[in-house]
């Protein structure tokens, strides 16, 4: 069933806690719709589910791959171009740890940005409905509604204090 997306604009926040009880009450889940803040509110505030991530993923994997590398180029070249030094070992230890810790740093931060990235779903090119005036410190509830509920979900919104309501 197709769905259309309707974002209704309030000015409290207890509206918005009151819109997001009566959306769960109505049948909506919490897939079903977001909230939209210029004001970093903690997540829960509103009784929203909490959205998981995996961004403690891609440092750890960035950093075993930078390691990994890091590792591979320090031991290899050594490797490949021996050169015997007054009976030392091929393998120097102290400096390839500089190089494959700032291999490993360099995995995690690069692997960082990527994760922070694709966490936020970037680039967006659709953004939807959307309000200037959230950014100025108004809340926007934004609801992915099938076309045969949307009657009713204006009508919640209207009802918990939304004071603009736009459909897409």
């Amino acid at each position: 069933m197709p769905k259309r997306t309707i974002l209704g604009v309030y000015q409290k926040p207890d509206d918005v806690a009151e819109t997001v009880t009566r959306l769960r009450q109505a049948g909506y889940a919490d897939n079903d719709f977001d909230i939209l803040s210029g004001t970093p509110y903690p997540e829960g505030t509103f009784g929203e589910k909490v959205a998981a991530h995996r961004l403690y993923v891609f440092p750890l994997v960035g950093a075993i791959c930078g390691f990994s590398i890091a590792l591979l180029i320090t031991a290899g070249t050594q490797l490949s171009y021996p050169m015997v030094t007054g009976g030392k070992p091929l393998l120097s230890i102290p400096p390839m740890l500089i190089i494959m810790y700032e291999g490993t740093m360099l995995g995690a931060i690069l692997a960082t940005v990527m994760g922070v990235i694709f966490e936020s779903r970037l680039p967006r090119f659709d953004l939807g409905v959307y309000d200037t005036r959230i950014t100025e410190g108004y809340l926007g509830v934004l609801v992915a509604s099938p076309e045969e509920k949307l009657g009713y979900t204006e009508q919640l919104l209207r009802e918990t204090g939304a004071e603009d309501i736009k459909k897409r």
